[in-house]
């Protein structure tokens, strides 16, 4: 039946990236399109072996940053995954202490997006050397292109950004770079209609060196900004 509960909900739970992902609180559902770019990024990390901080904004279930965590032990030094919802903050508390990371790696901040983040948050000098991010981007002009079980089941606020999906993009990009250290990378997802538009945003708020890549369907699908 298209009203049908997603079958990920039904089972509680999905695998991503070598963790599994607790799904208890209903937040939107891990993409594979996100696990794509995030085993790229995991890989590159580890390929480069240097010890790293990062921050994990629009976090939701939390698979980003406990894949970060989980797949990068040694060098990853401390996470901070921040959600605005307060039941998300308890969907990524579970997640974490079921991939068992433990404290101190890791902060957990309830935040619309930087408003109660700090740079200093990170236990050495100040900023991340990485901030990873997959923000509410369908827009609302797409709805209704988006199938019936994520309408009903899947919450609206993580899906869609404002009639064009670049609300939260806009607001994210504006302050983002205020919170990454020297040489440090942004590896942020956006709707592949959005390529166009998104590189006149970068252009528009001087973000000069980028590079937009495509997922494993051959469609654009997340931007690494470098400082």
């Amino acid at each position: 039946m298209k009203n049908s509960l997603p079958k990920e909900y039904k089972k509680g739970y999905i695998n991503f990236a070598n963790c599994k992902i607790d799904l208890s609180m209903k937040p939107m559902i891990p993409r594979k399109e996100t696990e794509f770019w995030v085993k790229k990024v995991i890989k590159n990390i580890r390929k480069n072996n240097t010890d790293f901080t990062f921050l994990d904004v629009f976090s939701g279930s939390g698979c980003i940053g406990t894949a970060i965590l989980k797949n990068c032990p040694k060098t990853c030094k401390f996470g901070v995954l921040s959600d605005i919802d307060k039941g998300f903050i308890e969907q990524i508390k579970i997640n974490l202490k079921l991939n068992k990371i433990n404290l101190p790696k890791y902060k957990i901040v309830q935040s619309n997006i930087f408003d109660k983040i700090k740079s200093r948050l990170v236990p050495q000098k100040a900023g991340y050397n990485y901030i990873f991010t997959n923000p509410p981007y369908i827009s609302l002009k797409n709805k209704h292109l988006i199938q019936e079980s994520v309408l009903n089941h899947e919450p609206h606020k993580a899906l869609f950004g404002g009639d064009d999906g670049l609300f939260f993009i806009r607001k994210f990009l504006k302050d983002a770079r205020k919170y990454l250290k020297k040489d440090g990378k942004i590896y942020m997802e956006f709707d592949h209609f959005q390529k166009i538009e998104l590189e006149k945003l970068l252009k528009e708020l001087n973000y000069k060196n980028y590079r937009i890549y495509k997922d494993q369907f051959k469609k654009w699908r997340y931007v690494c900004i470098k400082k």
